[in-house]
Parts: C-alpha cells; sequence; structure tokens
C-alpha cells in the first residue's frame, strides 16, 4: 500500500503543490472577497514567525493593520523577523510584538500561554504554524521526539491554553499549517509519538504522521468547541529554509519548482481574513482556498471516531503531565 500512496501522492504533487499548481489555482480566485479585507483591532498570534511562511504571513496581516504576535524560539533571528514585518508596514510604531517561546518545551508553553491571557487577555485569530523535520532520533530528558513535541503537543498545547483569550473574541479563528504529506499516514491512535518505530526511524515519515495527528486535531476540536472556527491547511510545496535544511535532496531538485513564501502563506490569510468563513464545515481542510480531501483515493488512511477520541484523550493525559 506504501508504493501506492507514495505514487498517487507524488503524482498530485506535482500537479498541484507546485508553483505551478498555485498559479493554475490562482486563476480562480475570488481576490474581491478579501483584496480590501482590514484586521484593524484584532489580535493575531503567529507561531513560527521567524521565517517562511510564517514570516510571510505576518508581514501581510500587519499591513492589513493586526496587531501582530510573533513566537519565535530564537530571540536574535525574532528580532531580526519583527524588524522586517515593521518594515512592511512602513509605520515605525506598527504593533508588532516578539514572544520567545520554545514549542518543544510544554512548560515553556504553558508558562506563555498563561501569560499572555493575564497580560493580554483576548485573541482574535491563532495561526499554529511552527513546525519542523528532524531527521534523526532526538528524545529530551521528558523522552518527548523531537518532531512530536514541536508539530504536535506544542501546537496541541498552545491552543487549548489560549482557548479562555479566543472565546473572548467576537470571531475567534484558529488556523493550523498541515502538509500535504499527511496524505501518505494513517493516524495511529494509539502509539502517538511512535515510540515502537524507533528502531528504525524515519523522520520524513514521523513529520508526515504529526501533520495527520494536526488534521484530526483540527476536526475534533471543532466538534468540542462550536463557537471557534477551526481550520486546517496545506501550504504546497514551498521554498522555505525548513524544507531546504530537512530535504535537501527534494530541495535540489525541486527548487525552481516550489511555491514562494507568500504562495504557501496565501490560503492561511484568506482564512484569517475571509467573511464567508461560516459557509465552510467547522474543522475543513483547505488548499489554495478551496476545500481539499484529506484523503487519497483507496489509500485506507481513514479512522474511526473512536481511533480519534482515543488519540485526543492520550494527548491531553501527556499535556496535563507537563502542567506547572
Amino acid at each position: 500500500m506504501s508504493w501506492y500512496r507514495n505514487v498517487v501522492w507524488f503524482t498530485k504533487g506535482l500537479r498541484e503543490f507546485t508553483k505551478g499548481g498555485f498559479e493554475v489555482a490562482s486563476d480562480y480566485f475570488d481576490f474581491q472577497e478579501v483584496d480590501a479585507a482590514r484586521l484593524d483591532n484584532r489580535r493575531v498570534l503567529v507561531t513560527g514567525a521567524n521565517s517562511g511562511i510564517g514570516l510571510a504571513c505576518c508581514q501581510t496581516l500587519a499591513k492589513r493593520g493586526a496587531e501582530v504576535h510573533m513566537v519565535c524560539r530564537n530571540p536574535e533571528r525574532g528580532q531580526e523577523a519583527r524588524a522586517t514585518v515593521i518594515r512592511a508596514t512602513g509605520d515605525p510604531e506598527a504593533p508588532v510584538y516578539l514572544h520567545q517561546v520554545d514549542l518543544s518545551q510544554p512548560r515553556n508553553v504553558f508558562e506563555f500561554a498563561r501569560t499572555f491571557e493575564a497580560e493580554l487577555g483576548k485573541l482574535d485569530i491563532l495561526i499554529n504554524n511552527a513546525g519542523c523535520m528532524v531527521n534523526e532520533l532526538t528524545v529530551d530528558e521528558n523522552d518527548l521526539e523531537a518532531n512530536f513535541a514541536t508539530n504536535v503537543l506544542g501546537t496541541y498545547i498552545i491552543t487549548e491554553w489560549l482557548l479562555p483569550c479566543l472565546r473572548k473574541s467576537s470571531d475567534p479563528r484558529v488556523i493550523v499549517v498541515s502538509s500535504g504529506g499527511m496524505l501518505l499516514q494513517r493516524l495511529n491512535h494509539s502509539d502517538p509519538m511512535l515510540v515502537q518505530k524507533r528502531a528504525h526511524f524515519d523522520g520524513a515519515m514521523v513529520y508526515a504522521q504529526n501533520k495527520r495527528q494536526q488534521v484530526v486535531m483540527t476536526e475534533m476540536w471543532a466538534e468540542k468547541y462550536v463557537n471557534i472556527r477551526f481550520s486546517c491547511m496545506h501550504p504546497g510545496w514551498a521554498d522555505t529554509p525548513g524544507v531546504a535544511l530537512s530535504l535537501p535532496s527534494f530541495y535540489h531538485y525541486m527548487q525552481n519548482r516550489l511555491r514562494t513564501p507568500d504562495q504557501g502563506a496565501d490560503t492561511v490569510i484568506w482564512l484569517a481574513l475571509t467573511p464567508n468563513i461560516k459557509s465552510y464545515p467547522n474543522g475543513s481542510f483547505f488548499q489554495d482556498r478551496k476545500l481539499a480531501n484529506t484523503h487519497l483515493p483507496l489509500a485506507r488512511t481513514h479512522s474511526s471516531k473512536e481511533e480519534k477520541l482515543h488519540f485526543m484523550l492520550l494527548l491531553a493525559q501527556l499535556a496535563e503531565s507537563f502542567v506547572c
């Protein structure tokens, strides 16, 4: 089955996920829907904001009038990114703020969420963009595998613990930046950190599983928290530092066909701006401003409701074990 998934997925990717795929899809965009949309008096938080898609999101959102909060792990690169965003607005006093948070450290995420709620109270839009693909097995002192810690657990904690802030918004939205790589994986609901597969560690496979887990998290959050609009999206294959670092061979052969960071961020921006978000089912998955399937045909990657609930229960229990 894996060979079938890979062939179908890569064929689909060459057609849809590349720069050319974006250009074809954009011919059908309704630009009037969001071209004049503004985010004045709206507070937006973006994780993984120092480069690539996250930085592109921050620049566009800030230019649209949003109060932008950039969550970055590295303070030096974060300061450089913040300066870039402020320059993009043309306003040296633009409300752009930097927060140093390591999404792979659960207690750090808890502490940040508590501080954010205490000091700022309300949040209108949360963009979960932070992610990594570590190709060597890396396990910390808490037995957390590096990819899972950032991509899944960190995303789960920051979302769950910022819910009180989101509930204070008149139009709260959560956007999760996933990946089309998730199409290759069926949810592993009983072993979310893939402990049983560590002897034959495959960073790309783990990343794809993490991205499937993000899709499931988004779906389950949407069912549980019906007054918040949850969306998940695939940015396509974009030319970002993360891709160049984690997939050097892929980057070498595909560089001329990769999307720009702005093209990768386009659907995130659209999801943040569109006044028609409630016309789509809550928890939907998007690609290039339209609903997209979360499974390849005949790929056997579907999971039952019970399996998804079991995964969410394990995730909640793991997160609770780190509550300070």
